[in-house]
């Protein structure tokens, strides 16, 4: 039997989704060799290689570890947590997927996150504070929210893309000490002031504004993804507003690298600082929530 329009759309849409998270990561690999090879020659483009692969791989293994620890989450049991457990259990079957490892963080901040480098490697931590504001209908959007990340793998993808884009940032960061104490970074030849400025301001800004994109598109994907399995966009929509007022009132003391990872900025910006966020506009999320019809 074979797929109908809509499900040839979907997976047109989905190929077209990876195909350019794949280019925007290849980009953001590209800027890190081309800024390794401009202050190091031929030798800093392979030794920029080997770091951004290393990076990679670091990403790939640990990050779920490392980002938990931060946030001191710990795993809990369905004797713990029976209605989130098998809220979660529920939902992985309805997304046909391995269940998650399922962890709470006593935050006070409203707010969860998804990680792991596969979804038979992966969990999903909520705060103690999302647990205390949202019904049963609204915490089962976020859930669902959470495993179409797992399941499209977004936590790796933004993961790596963040680890490069940080690194492409701090070579800068090196090679602008180095230019003030008159250095190159082992490159003899003579300054050029043009390509040292584009270097050391657009290289950077360029590689966290496409680790911007890949993030701000996995997020609309996800609450697309996570309003099908759950059945209903509307305890999703419901839930990020609630979010958003209380980040607000519980604000999180959150590291910049990891703000990717949840559900709803945890860091509070200014409006300037909300053109640069890793997340969409909860105003705009929202308004396709309301749009969509299940």
């Amino acid at each position: 039997m074979g797929l109908s329009s809509f499900a040839r759309l979907n997976l047109r849409r989905v190929f077209v989704n990876y195909f350019k998270t794949g280019l925007l990561l290849i980009a953001l690999t590209m800027i890190f060799i081309w800024i390794g090879g401009y202050f190091g020659g031929q030798q800093g483009a392979v030794l920029a290689f080997v770091l951004a692969f290393t990076l990679n791989m670091v990403s790939y293994w640990f990050s779920d570890k490392i980002v938990l620890m931060m946030y001191g989450a710990k795993e809990a049991n369905i004797k713990e947590v029976p209605e989130l457990y098998n809220l979660v259990k529920d939902l992985t079957m309805s997304a046909q997927m391995p269940m998650p490892k399922v962890y709470i963080s006593q935050q006070d901040t409203p707010n969860a996150f998804a990680t792991g480098r596969s979804p038979k490697h992966s969990a999903v931590c909520v705060t103690q504070g999302i647990l205390n504001i949202l019904d049963k209908e609204e915490l089962k959007g976020v859930i669902a929210h959470e495993l179409s990340h797992i399941k499209n793998r977004d936590t790796l993808i933004m993961t790596v893309a963040a680890t490069i884009a940080g690194a492409i940032t701090m070579i800068a960061n090196w090679a602008r000490w180095a230019a003030i104490f008159g250095g190159r970074g082992g490159r003899d030849r003579e300054d050029n002031g043009i390509g040292m400025l584009v270097m050391l301001i657009v290289a950077p800004i360029a590689a966290m504004l496409i680790q911007l994109a890949i993030s701000r598109s996995r997020e609309y994907a996800a609450d697309k993804r996570g309003a099908m399995v759950a059945g209903t966009s509307m305890g999703l929509a419901r839930a990020l507003l609630k979010l958003e007022k209380g980040n607000k009132v519980y604000p999180m003391n959150a590291n910049q690298a990891t703000a990717h990872l949840f559900i709803v900025n945890p860091l509070s910006a200014s409006v300037i600082g909300a053109l640069f966020s890793t997340h969409p506009p909860i105003r705009e999320r929202v308004k396709r929530l309301e749009t969509m019809t299940i």
